[in-house]
């Protein structure tokens, strides 16, 4: 691996932020999202925090050995052109990670990711699961809210910071929060730092979902502690199933009641 290669996902790595659910790490994911084909490595592992250069090489090796990642196969001469800018920037890191950032924010990203949790969040028999969906788009609140209700839920609904603040204050504490970046009055963002910095809420399972599509926004929301990040549009299919991972419930029984998923808690 030099820092003038190129290296791009392949379809078992595409499949990895397509299909919600992944048992990747943080930093495994951090890695995939910034691979677009276009950048050097010299230039990702410019735009890294140092903490994430200094392991970079163990995660990449690691995703190259279960081939996730494949080099790109240049020609001669875009080969020789990348060393050579890469030799003139070598001593300016900051047009390496300007580079890098660039990448980042540009917009058009899609992502379905979800992971699994290492530490469940506790059931509580006899109630149902709750859910808390912070959603400004009144339809798309609506939507999200029914179809977790036909799959066993109780769903609180939120559009603004004092309605988010009530509702996930509100008894029970919930099971799970979908969370949507752009709201009239505040920042998903920092909604999310808030909840993992909560003493009861931080290990509520919490889902960015939002139209919100740059590779920054993702990395963003993983490094702050979201289980999964879906951007809109979105297959309800995809949402149930990120669901399913955050919360590590079983795929549906076919015995079980409609969107029970063969869940005590919702049936």
């Amino acid at each position: 691996m030099e820092n003038n290669d190129i290296y791009a996902l392949t379809p078992l790595g595409e499949g990895e932020l397509r299909s919600s659910a992944t048992r990747l790490t943080a930093a495994e994911i951090d890695v995939l999202v910034r691979l677009d084909g276009m950048l050097t490595v010299g230039q990702i592992l410019a735009s890294l925090a140092p903490e994430a250069r200094a392991g970079f090489d163990a995660v990449f090796r690691s995703l190259l050995q279960r081939r996730l990642v494949t080099l790109v196969e240049l020609d001669p001469f875009t080969r020789t052109w990348n060393a050579q800018v890469e030799m003139l920037t070598q001593a300016v890191r900051p047009a390496q990670a300007d580079a890098g950032l660039a990448a980042l924010q540009r917009s058009g990203f899609y992502v379905q990711i979800a992971r699994e949790r290492s530490k469940q969040h506790p059931a509580h028999p006899g109630r149902p699961l709750t859910a808390v969906v912070v959603e400004d788009d009144a339809a798309l609140g609506m939507f999200t809210r029914t179809l977790l209700n036909l799959s066993g839920f109780e769903v609180r609904n939120a559009h603004n910071r004092a309605e988010v603040v009530a509702e996930i204050r509100r008894p029970p504490v919930p099971d799970l929060i979908l969370l949507d970046v752009m709201l009239p009055d505040a920042d998903g963002f920092d909604i999310l730092q808030r909840v993992r910095q909560h003493s009861v809420l931080k290990d509520v399972p919490v889902i960015m979902l939002t139209g919100k599509a740059t590779r920054e926004a993702v990395l963003k929301g993983i490094a702050g502690g979201a289980d999964g990040y879906i951007t809109k549009p979105f297959e309800p299919e995809s949402l149930l199933r990120a669901v399913r991972t955050v919360l590590g419930l079983p795929e549906e029984d076919p015995g079980a009641p409609p969107g029970t998923w063969g869940d005590p808690r919702l049936r």
